[in-house]
């Protein structure tokens, strides 16, 4: 059989990156490609299209919550509906210039549904993922929640991921892939990675405990016992708790007949020692502890589709929906795409491009003053996790 080489080197090329959003904020126009959640709440607060109080370029704008203990809500369509049927990459920054308290800066990627509306996109709309940061008090955590369809539930990643919370963008990304697998970044540095099945409740357990096995009746799993020898000693329940004290005296002034029959006050009695008990020996019968047999589970049932956590009919559109007690979150350069490469070179072309001069910016306008970005405890929370999930 013959084949080219022309064939082979076909063969070879891989398959174009789709991106179904990008989104810069810098035109004029994004309002028209993003809808404000009008129709969800009355307290929403407003979007400022801004390019921030320090920036690495002037004419890099983002979208920034303006208003103090609001709502915000906002979505926009995808390019084209995404399919679970190749991985998924879902990339934004975040800017906290408030110091934020507390307050959400998630992204949500939505189902397509019949009856979304944009103007009511809000809290109570289905989503199939939940990616990105989450910060109240001392409680500060990087979001990832899946949707299962096979449990037709929203599944919690189980270990928790920090996340930044000092003044500085800062660019999160969520790669979701086709062989059940995950891994997230924060700054373009992995900071978690594993198997669907070992990060979320996405399986029913492999084994049970045996519903038709029980501890025997017989069973011994105290691992003391008290001593049969002991026996508690003559007179031992006779010794009073308190005893007179010996060496109070009646005062001089004490008068019987104003005063009554004095009576000295009473102290514990150094010679009570409690209820008794006898002294405890280890047991000869003791057997150790009880454990339940496991068996096979019947409902278990590996899912190789973890990853899809989008219908059939595919994702259409991102939003943001949070809560924020200080406004000053900024998002910007948002993508969505089947790529991990696409994304990186847009961050290299974005976020890479201009966070030296913010930083610079933000140094120069501080400068001589005892304002200073919060230290966060990131690289110190994301070292502990070091060489987590590194095999699949």
């Amino acid at each position: 059989m013959k084949f080219s080489l022309f064939a082979a080197a076909a063969l070879a090329v891989p398959t174009a990156a789709e991106i179904y959003l990008k989104e810069q904020f810098n035109d004029n126009a994004w309002s028209d490609r993003w809808t404000i959640s009008s129709e969800w709440k009355s307290d929403l607060g407003a979007w400022k299209h801004t390019e921030g109080k320090y920036y690495g370029d002037a004419s890099d704008k983002g979208i920034q919550t303006s208003e103090d203990a609001r709502f915000y809500g906002i979505s926009a369509a995808l390019t084209k509906p995404f399919k679970s049927d190749k991985d998924l990459v879902i990339q934004y920054t975040v800017k906290h210039e408030q110091d934020i308290d507390c307050g959400g800066a998630y992204i949500k990627l939505l189902p397509f549904s019949s009856d979304f509306e944009s103007k009511k996109f809000g809290g109570e709309t289905p989503y199939s993922v939940m990616f990105g940061p989450d910060i109240c008090g001392s409680n500060k955590r990087t979001h990832v929640i899946l949707h299962s369809d096979a449990k037709n539930d929203n599944l919690l990643i189980n270990n928790d991921i920090p996340c930044e919370k000092d003044n500085f963008s800062h660019l999160y990304t969520l790669h979701l892939k086709t062989d059940n697998t995950f891994e997230v970044f924060v700054d373009n540095k992995s900071v978690r990675k594993g198997k669907l099945e070992d990060e979320f409740d996405f399986l029913e357990p492999e084994e049970i405990e045996d519903p038709n096995a029980s501890k025997p009746e017989d069973w011994v799993d105290s691992h003391v016992m008290p001593d049969p020898t002991d026996v508690k000693p003559e007179g031992y329940d006779d010794i009073p708790k308190e005893i007179a004290d010996p060496d109070a005296k009646k005062p001089e002034d004490w008068d019987d007949e104003d005063d009554g029959e004095w009576e000295p006050p009473m102290i514990d009695n150094p010679d009570y020692k409690g209820p008794w008990t006898p002294k405890m020996i280890d047991n000869p019968d003791y057997k150790g502890e009880w454990k339940h047999p496991m068996i096979p589970n019947p409902d278990y049932k590996y899912n190789d589709k973890m990853y899809a956590v989008c219908p059939e009919a595919g994702c259409t559109h991102v939003g943001f929906e949070i809560w924020q007690v200080l406004s000053g979150t900024m998002f910007d350069d948002i993508i969505v795409t089947d790529s991990l490469e696409e994304a990186q070179a847009f961050a290299q072309e974005t976020f890479f491009k201009k966070k030296d001069g913010e930083r610079a910016m933000y140094d120069e306008q501080n400068k001589g003053s005892d304002d200073e970005p919060e230290e966060d405890m990131m690289d110190d929370d994301y070292d502990d996790m070091d060489g987590f999930g590194d095999e699949f």
